[in-house]
């Protein structure tokens, strides 16, 4: 079940705060920068570079994804490995906040999302 119009609109306006303090310096932005989206029950956050063959494209590396489980109220912790598929994250598979997803995204103790 997708999340209701007020619980998407929080979510955006948590992870917007979240990416606009990790988006790189206005100058650099038209090379890389960071992105999200809130779609269904779910919250992506991916990288947004430019492609190295055509500067006036742009490419899409996801980083982290949370998906909520509306019958357990938690949220499922997702990284995307080289094999461009979602994976666990295995060290904290579950949180109980959308906050807590966003904490570990800031920490990245292993390196999982942001390398």
């Amino acid at each position: 079940m997708a999340l209701s119009e007020f619980e998407a609109l929080r979510c955006e306006k948590l992870v917007a705060a979240f990416v606009e303090r990790r988006r790189p310096p206005p100058h650099l932005r038209h090379q890389v920068d960071l992105g999200f989206s809130v779609r269904g029950q779910s919250v992506e956050i991916f990288e947004v570079r430019a492609r190295w063959d055509d500067a006036t494209q742009t490419t899409h590396k996801f980083v982290a994804k949370a998906t909520f489980e509306r019958n357990s109220g938690q949220w499922k912790v997702y990284w995307q490995r080289a094999d461009m598929k979602w994976h666990s994250y295995a060290p904290q598979p579950r949180v109980d906040t959308l906050e807590e997803f966003l904490a570990l995204l800031e920490n990245d103790v292993h390196a999982c999302f942001f390398g």
